[in-house]
């Protein structure tokens, strides 16, 4: 099985949006792991909840986690997602710092931290963020869509 360091270092030069992804899916599954098979359960919980839009009971959910892992930086980034979902974004800006205090290399969390800012009209900030996650993934489909519409929004705004 590939570490996470062998799957970002495959993901720096992956090319193809097939590769990407693959690489991403071998990456999340890494992430979604904690190590505790009751955690991992909790998790799997949060994530139905989530995806069926339930936003507060995944909130709750994942903070039940945090509670028991505070290092875990997966479930910082999924309550994140819960909280932008929500509207909350300076909720979800909060938990993005604290997964990316934990995973630096954290694209999820790196594309919603952009999302917000061009959201909020900090494009210089959102700019910055993408340059980060390009530095992770340069070849990931829609990005650099996203930095030439960051540009030309900032180009705009002079």
């Amino acid at each position: 099985m590939s570490t996470l360091d062998d799957l970002f270092a495959q993901l720096r030069v992956a090319t193809t949006p097939t590769e990407i992804d693959a690489l991403q899916n071998g990456i999340w599954q890494l992430w979604l792991m904690s190590g505790d098979p009751r955690l991992d359960k909790e998790m799997e919980a949060g994530l139905r909840v989530l995806a069926a839009g339930d936003y507060t009971a995944a909130i709750r959910v994942f903070t039940g986690v945090l509670e028991q892992q505070p290092e875990f930086a997966e479930a910082w980034n999924k309550r994140a997602t819960a909280y932008y979902l929500r509207g909350e974004y300076r909720a979800s800006l909060l938990d993005i710092a604290q997964t990316l205090q934990r995973e630096p290399r954290h694209f999820g969390a790196l594309s919603g931290w952009a999302t917000i800012l061009q959201t909020m009209g900090d494009y210089r900030a959102a700019l910055r963020v993408l340059h980060r996650l390009e530095a992770l993934c340069p070849y990931l489909p829609g990005l650099q869509a996203r930095l030439h519409d960051l540009r030309d929004q900032l180009d705009e705004n002079l």
